[in-house]
């Protein structure tokens, strides 16, 4: 039987712990993507793709949404990022990313953001709101 790229039972503790400890951001979103209330999609949450854990994954899209705190500002967080959206990319998956604040302060344009996406490809890296921590790291290079 060929090895699974989705949900792998080496992660399913971690999934699970993900699930449980998400931050209030994660917990937003989830309450209006859950149980196919955006355009009759189905989201899962914290969905294993290979080793890479994602916030929420529509399958019918190939469409995974990574939520952005802080630390995916950093050198090293947007290094991470840039990898595993590369492979994600490779293996047909279409990746946006939305700041965490943008959930709050700019919901109906997070789920504008995410309907945009269906059917057809996305801009996986327009931001709703000018990034002020993304701004601060491209002047220290």
């Amino acid at each position: 039987m060929a090895d699974t790229i989705h949900n792998r039972k080496s992660l399913k503790d971690k999934r699970q712990n993900l699930r449980n400890n998400g931050t209030p951001a994660e917990a937003t979103l989830w309450n209006l993507l859950k149980a196919k209330q955006l355009e009759g999609r189905k989201f899962r949450r914290q969905h294993s793709i290979e080793n890479y854990i994602v916030d929420f994954y529509c399958p019918l899209e190939k469409l995974a949404i990574e939520l952005d705190g802080e630390h995916h500002f950093t050198e090293e967080g947007l290094s991470f990022d840039k990898q595993r959206d590369e492979r994600l990319s490779s293996l047909g998956i279409r990746v946006i990313r939305i700041e965490n604040e943008d959930v709050f302060r700019a919901t109906e344009a997070v789920l504008s953001k995410i309907k945009d996406c269906f059917n057809h490809p996305c801009m996986p890296q327009a931001s709703l709101t000018p990034p002020k921590i993304r701004r601060r790291i491209s002047s220290l290079n």
